[in-house]
């Protein structure tokens, strides 16, 4: 989807209120946006070769990192993300290091 030039103040301010939102109950990690598609992968062996590329066209705009206790917790900001930026999100569980 793709979001009208004219809309994008008003997404823009909806979306970075859900992040002071986040922010002001203590979940709020780290959250970007993403410059480009383009991806490169570095071997074992530091070999740097481009790729992978997307299949859709779909695009990944960013990402917020956020700390809830439970996976239904991270939907409930997922959808709050997802109405304010009017986009799909993607959730997926980071593994903890206990060593960190």
């Amino acid at each position: 989807m793709t979001i009208p030039d004219e809309d994008l103040p008003a997404v823009s301010e909806a979306s970075h209120a859900v992040v002071r939102e986040a922010k002001a109950a203590g979940v709020w990690i780290f959250g970007a946006g993403i410059q480009t598609q383009r991806a490169s992968i570095v071997a074992a062996d530091g070999v740097v070769s481009d790729g992978p590329y997307p299949e859709t066209k779909a695009v990944i705009g960013g990402f917020s990192i956020i700390e809830v206790p439970s996976r239904e917790e991270a939907l409930m900001w997922a959808a709050r993300f997802a109405a304010s930026c009017r986009c799909a999100q993607e959730v997926r569980e980071i593994m903890y290091d206990a060593e960190s």
